[in-house]
């Protein structure tokens, strides 16, 4: 007869390999190696409620090797969350919400969707930083010595062999053992394969020897079955406020099997007469599939009654706390719902034309200075940058460990885990978090602005420098299909706006916007659109907008521009006027906001009968559909060169004798 324990362990595997047999597709190995830990984190540690998957002191769990996500499933449903049996049954089938690797906003109880590795571990750092910064923040002490500590929870992350190699997760570790996230602890699965075999055969660092140069507390579990010893270095890591966590469990892949410790184990399904012999090896019945024992079940589902007790006394406790400051209780119950102040732009500026030429990179630092004074879980930095990128937040601080509740978090050059810690901050909730570096170093960015657009998180990305008139750095740091490359992700909004007053429109957008945004700035000073004579913010609010009439109804040409190329549109308009011809202006900071409007605004701004002609310092791949078969593109199908910014974009064609001569051709046809 098995223990209790034993039996929910294996309740586990099983329910996991059955799922990925049935399917004939998934990864079997971690689900038999790793469900030990996973089953005394879950059970003995993880502050949770099944019944309300958002409750917002949870603990948060991230399966950062998001291709056991057959054993996350297990969890979910075993512990009593709405992931119906019938969920695990469908696994990798069309229409079930148990997709091959986890998807939040899909899955209840799934905090972030991981798969490529190393996101989920970069996404772990971010939330366990969002919940250190809103601690500092909203956790008070009342003059008789009661402590409100309405935010106090940890993070918790199950990581693999496959983590540790991917470059993200050193960037992510060395960030969090600086800042010293004491309440962050990773578990990982060193089970020793990999797809191709051995991890020998290219990884044979010191894991522990790296994490410990990083700060980290390292801890080992000799054996991954070895359910008391993982329990106690749960409890030493918890112990340990001062350094995130590293809990090194020495797993067999592919546990029981007959494939154990080989790396068929990791991504096909066992087959049904392995997996029959795993079942004989591990004492558990071959039939029925999907087996979960009584007892097993009646055990893990105590989560239920312990997950509504845990929120309940945090509900008592934030009773109180209304009560003894209702005024930061009232920002912490806004922010926790995830809204925003009613005057939280009142204040944005409106930008002059006699201000003088503004880079959108400094007419956006003075908005976002502006928008921290009202939104005080704004929050974010560059890697590296912020001097460049114009993100400092003036007056609210460097985040350190001396100072976890400053808003000014220095990235340093790491571009990937800074991308993938914004989404993990913007997962957690509460916070409204920006990251920001040169456009052309989106590409160090992409997966995680992929996942960010996967999961429709909120993250905000701040990317300046974004053309060729960066100038005299050269090729390297001039971006030319960055743009093209951020709008063809799904969900991603990428705005390039005109001048100052676009700029300030675009933030307005990013902050209410329901998914990620890319705002591309300029690092060259631009001419301010005035506002009485242009519908600016209305006008970037659809995407685009006919900034400059025509002298006619039906213009003779139409020129497209976004970003600095606005300006250089405006003055070939009036050299074609005084050649005779009549053409409109329209500005298109928002291709995605665009394609949203109806057929009617479209059809209004770019006139079907009308000749047009696009100019965007970019590649010109995607502008024809705006275009059409018979229009024209001023792009860069090729690399910038170094020299200054000006001549470089006068040398490869946006100027305006070159505008006028395209437009006029067109005209002529």
């Amino acid at each position: 007869m098995q223990d209790i324990d034993e039996l929910c362990v294996n309740t586990l595997r099983f329910l996991s390999t059955d799922a990925i047999q049935e399917a004939e597709s998934g990864h079997p190995g971690m689900p038999l190696g790793a469900a030990p830990m996973a089953y005394v984190l879950w059970d003995r540690f993880l502050k949770h409620n099944p019944r309300d998957p958002n409750w917002f002191d949870r603990d948060r769990f991230v399966l950062s090797a998001g291709h056991a996500s057959a054993l996350l499933y297990s969890l979910l449903h075993t512990y009593g969350y709405d992931f119906p049996l019938e969920e695990i049954k469908n696994f990798r089938q069309w229409g079930s919400i148990s997709p091959g690797h986890p998807e939040a906003q899909l899955v209840p109880g799934v905090e972030v969707t991981t798969g490529p590795l190393g996101q989920g571990f970069g996404m772990g750092v971010g939330m366990a930083l969002a919940e250190r910064f809103l601690a500092a923040q909203f956790n008070t002490t009342d003059d008789n010595g009661r402590e409100y500590n309405v935010v106090d929870h940890y993070t918790y992350v199950i990581c693999s062999d496959g983590d540790m190699m991917e470059g993200i997760s050193s960037e992510a570790a060395s960030l969090a053992g600086f800042l010293k996230l004491g309440k962050l602890i990773y578990l990982y699965d060193d089970n020793d394969i990999s797809i191709e075999g051995s991890t020998g055969l290219a990884f044979t660092e010191n894991v522990a020897a790296r994490f410990a140069a990083y700060d980290w507390q390292v801890l080992e579990v000799d054996d991954g079955n070895d359910l008391a010893a993982i329990e106690q270095a749960i409890y030493a890591a918890r112990g340990q406020t001062q350094q995130p966590s590293l809990i090194i469990v020495h797993t067999h892949i592919g546990y029981g099997s007959p494939k154990q410790d080989e790396a068929a184990a990791h991504g096909a399904p066992l087959g049904a007469e392995a997996l029959d012999a795993t079942k004989d090896n591990l004492g558990w019945p071959r039939q029925p599939r999907f087996y979960i024992p009584d007892e097993a079940r009646e055990h893990m589902q105590r989560a239920i009654m312990e997950g509504a007790d845990y929120q309940a006394h945090w509900e008592e406790l934030l009773e109180d706390y209304e009560q003894a400051d209702p005024e930061r209780a009232a920002t912490f119950a806004l922010l926790r719902a995830g809204q925003l102040p009613p005057d939280w732009d009142a204040d944005i500026p409106v930008f002059h034309p006699d201000d003088g030429p503004q880079a959108t990179r400094s007419s956006s630092g003075v908005v976002l200075n502006v928008l921290a004074g009202r939104l005080p879980n704004l929050v974010g930095g560059s890697a590296d940058l912020a001097p460049s990128n114009k993100t400092h937040l003036d007056g609210y601080g460097d985040m350190s460990p001396d100072q976890p509740g400053a808003r000014n978090i220095h990235f340093g050059v790491r571009e990937h885990a800074m991308a993938a810690i914004v989404n993990g901050m913007a997962q957690h909730g509460g916070l409204i978090p920006f990251g920001a570096t040169f456009l052309v170093f989106s590409d160090y960015m992409r997966p995680a602005l992929r996942i960010a657009a996967l999961m429709k998180t909120p993250s905000i990305f701040v990317f300046t420098h974004d053309s060729i008139a960066v100038g005299e750095d050269g090729p390297t740091h001039q971006p030319i299909e960055q743009l093209a490359s951020l709008r063809c992700i799904p969900n991603m909004t990428v705005l390039r706006p005109a001048d100052a007053n676009e700029t300030a429109a675009a933030w307005r957008i990013a902050i209410q916007r329901a998914g990620p945004v890319a705002l591309a700035l300029s690092r060259q000073k631009l001419p301010i659109l005035n506002l009485n004579e242009y519908p600016v913010a209305e006008g970037t609010a659809q995407g685009a907008y006919v900034l400059s009439k025509a002298v006619a109804d039906t213009p003779q040409v139409i020129l497209i521009a976004t970003g600095s190329e606005v300006s250089l549109a405006l003055e070939a308009q009036d050299e074609l006027a005084e050649q005779g011809i009549d053409a409109r202006v329209v500005s298109m900071p928002c291709w995605e906001l665009f394609d949203q409007q109806p057929a009617e605004y479209q059809a209004h701004v770019l006139l079907p009968q009308v000749p047009k002609l696009a100019i965007e310092a970019g590649v010109s791949q995607g502008w024809w559909r705006y275009v059409g078969e018979d229009g024209d593109v001023i792009g860069l199908d090729r690399f910038g060169a170094s020299a200054p910014g000006d001549v470089v974009m006068a040398k490869l064609g946006f100027n305006v004798d070159n505008v006028v001569a395209r437009a006029k051709k067109l005209v002529s046809k």
